[in-house]
């Protein structure tokens, strides 16, 4: 495997971006994304279920 000092440098560059900030907004992206997703296939699957009086 090759040595890349690009490689290094992005590598070290996003290690120091984690240590200052954290996974915080990532980790919100993902809950928010998840409860909606959630939200949909819950809505989705019991559409189903309504029963219809004709």
């Amino acid at each position: 495997m090759e040595h890349h000092p690009a490689a290094a440098r992005l590598t070290e560059a996003a290690a120091s971006a984690a240590q200052q900030h954290g996974g915080g907004p990532l980790l919100r992206i993902v809950l928010v994304v998840m409860i909606v997703g959630c939200a949909l296939t819950a809505w989705f699957l019991l559409r189903g279920y309504k029963q219809k009086d004709d």
